[in-house]
């Protein structure tokens, strides 16, 4: 059996705008899934529907705040209506406010911790209750190599990217018994708009300390996304795939 010969399910992809999360709804929807990506706009929204159409897929683009409760709710029930409840789920959606801790304020640390944070405990609320219900369900959310090794200047970042891998764990002990997976895809640098302003001697030196010398493509994380999607990540539960070209091994 191939990914792609799964069973089709509908697919909720939070951040899919750009970058990482672009390329997970690309990959889910070309396996032949129904996807429903998100973002914080409505222009960003309305990309994600023409990207999709492009491609063939079905599914839509959706605004939506992963720090509102009710944009959260409106989209899930909208979703719902029209597709069916959503069984796979990506937490991609989050933020950056970078400062030294000297200098950070309470709005950079909080509005971190609102996004990448407890906008995953908001969204994975909304859909377990149907996933645990029909007994069947796979939950991933993607974390970060910064996560596991700290980075100076992100103290806010880093801690709600370890977080989200606690959080994993202790829900793939409570839902496993139900066939709902959970698990963590941890990248390291890829190639991104963020990490497109890194400059040409920063980016040698992050190179250099990468086992294969480059960063990755968000292609190669939509890879390992789909894999825990698939059949055959069926025994893998509150693990975290670390995909970082060997800047960090576990």
């Amino acid at each position: 059996m191939t990914l792609t010969e799964s069973k089709q399910h509908i697919a909720l992809v939070t951040g899919a705008s750009r970058g990482i999360g672009r390329a997970i709804a690309l990959a889910l929807g070309k396996a032949g899934h129904t996807v429903v990506g998100t973002a914080t706009t409505e222009k960003g929204a309305e990309n994600i529907t023409q990207m999709l159409q492009e491609a063939g897929i079905q599914g839509e683009g959706r605004m939506m705040n992963v720090t509102s409760q009710a944009e959260i709710d409106t989209v899930f029930d909208a979703v719902q209506t029209q597709f069916g409840a959503p069984d796979i789920l990506i937490n991609n959606a989050g933020v950056t406010r970078d400062n030294i801790m000297l200098r950070m304020k309470d709005e950079e640390w909080d509005t971190v911790i609102d996004t990448n944070l407890n906008g995953v405990y908001r969204v994975t609320r909304a859909c377990i209750k149907s996933m645990v219900k029909n007994r069947w369900g796979r939950i991933i959310t993607i974390s970060s190599v910064g996560g596991l090794i700290g980075n100076p200047g992100q103290a806010n970042y880093t801690a709600t990217k370890a977080a989200v891998i606690a959080f994993s764990k202790s829900l793939a002990r409570e839902i496993g018994i139900r066939g709902v997976t959970v698990n963590i895809v941890a990248p390291g640098f890829i190639e991104t708009d963020m990490t497109a302003a890194v400059s040409g001697d920063h980016r040698d030196y992050f190179s250099k300390q990468i086992a294969l010398g480059r960063f990755g493509k968000p292609e190669e994380i939509a890879a390992a996304v789909l894999f825990l999607t698939s059949d055959h990540a069926a025994y893998i539960t509150g693990e975290t795939l670390h995909v970082n070209g060997g800047l960090y091994m576990a």
